[in-house]
């Protein structure tokens, strides 16, 4: 029997994931894990209207998405744990910046380019909802066909509601080839 355990967010774990915007010139970056897919070009990143990113977001219309690997955690786990409000994030990483003029931070072997085409506003969070402009990955994490190879590269998972991470596993089955038993 299930247990009514009220509204907990439980769709976790999501991708572990650092947006960039500039404010004022300069690139700023936090961490963050409301993340979501819709359709095929289309994307959501919530983050609390209290963020200092997000008025470079609205100023620019643009962000980008960079998915965090173990080998830059450490450095993205950090951007959860300072405010920009406070601490000038600009020199965080070495970046690039997209044909947008989206910061992009080079450690990230797969990073999102976005244009905002919305921001729905809910209590506290700004919820914008983004056109993928352009998807930047290092050669070495794509396969034979150009797509991301997601046995090479193994994006780190993140958890909520116990703020852990995890990492990728093995393959379990192939979407809409399993046999029901």
């Amino acid at each position: 029997m299930k247990k009514n355990i009220g509204t907990a967010l439980s769709l976790y774990p999501t991708p572990t994931v650092v947006i960039g915007s500039m404010v004022e010139g300069k690139p700023t970056w936090t961490l963050v894990a409301h993340i979501g897919i819709m359709g095929h070009d289309h994307v959501t990143v919530s983050l609390a209207q209290l963020h200092y990113i997000n008025q470079g977001i609205k100023a620019s219309n643009t962000l980008s998405i960079n998915v965090v690997d173990e080998s830059w955690l450490a450095a993205a786990d950090r951007m959860g744990c300072i405010s920009g409000n406070s601490v000038d994030k600009s020199e965080m990483f070495d970046y690039c910046v997209g044909e947008k003029g989206t910061p992009m931070i080079n450690d990230a072997k797969l990073s999102i380019e976005c244009e905002v085409e919305a921001n729905h506003e809910t209590k506290g969070f700004d919820n914008f909802i983004c056109t993928i402009a352009g998807t930047y990955a290092e050669e070495g994490i794509l396969n034979d066909q150009g797509k991301v190879d997601y046995h090479k590269f193994k994006p780190v998972l993140f958890e909520m509601p116990t703020y852990e991470y995890f990492k990728t596993g093995d393959v379990i089955g192939n979407c809409m080839r399993m046999e029901v038993k």
